[in-house]
């Protein structure tokens, strides 16, 4: 696995043995990003449900000021400070080890009117989590999420047979693409 563009490209970031993390490939990735790309320059991105890093990493190469991982499995969130490390990022990244809702909830309850916003949120929960789909994607939606800003994009990884809903509470899917076993399904508030 490597980091596809910006300030970290084509280095090498390690990742757990086994099947404990299905880290998403270099080529989702690379569209993700190539229809990220404009937005990314100074935003706040939040990789929830992180795994390896991969996808916050590459924010911060490509010009994020700032990544939030969240990551309940301990190895995995431990690997991600290794990855951060490895590249010599040393400010700029917060790692939270805690189930994604709590997370999430202490991430509302830390806002202030002086904390920068969350510009960009991606999500990618095991593909037979279903609850875990439910559970964040209603949060973001409820208006509990008050760090995200106006304008938030919020991507959601899943299954391309798994069925995320078209509109839920404040937010509307506005595009869903679909690569391999793999969907992007991208929300906007409205």
């Amino acid at each position: 696995m490597r980091i596809i563009a910006g300030k970290y490209r084509s280095r090498l970031l390690k990742s757990l043995k086994g099947d404990a993390l299905r880290p998403t490939s270099d080529r989702l990735r690379e569209t993700l990003f190539n229809i990220l790309a404009p937005s990314l320059a100074g935003s706040r991105f939040l990789d929830v449900f992180a795994g390896t890093g991969a996808v916050g990493i590459e924010a911060i190469s490509r010009g994020a000021v700032e990544a939030i991982f969240i990551e309940k499995h301990a190895p995995a969130a431990k690997l991600i400070r290794r990855n951060l490390e490895s590249l010599g990022i040393t400010s700029g990244a917060t790692i939270l080890t805690s189930d994604a809702l709590a997370a999430l909830e202490k991430l509302a309850a830390r806002q202030t009117l002086a904390t920068s916003l969350v510009n960009v949120v991606f999500l990618d929960p095991p593909y037979a989590a279903h609850e875990d789909y439910s559970r964040a994607l209603e949060f973001l939606a409820s208006g509990s999420a008050n760090f995200l800003s106006p304008d938030a994009l919020i991507i959601f990884e899943h299954y391309h047979k798994f069925a995320l809903p078209e509109n839920i509470g404040r937010l509307k899917r506005f595009r869903l693409l679909k690569q391999g076993d793999a969907a992007l399904s991208f929300f906007r508030s409205f």
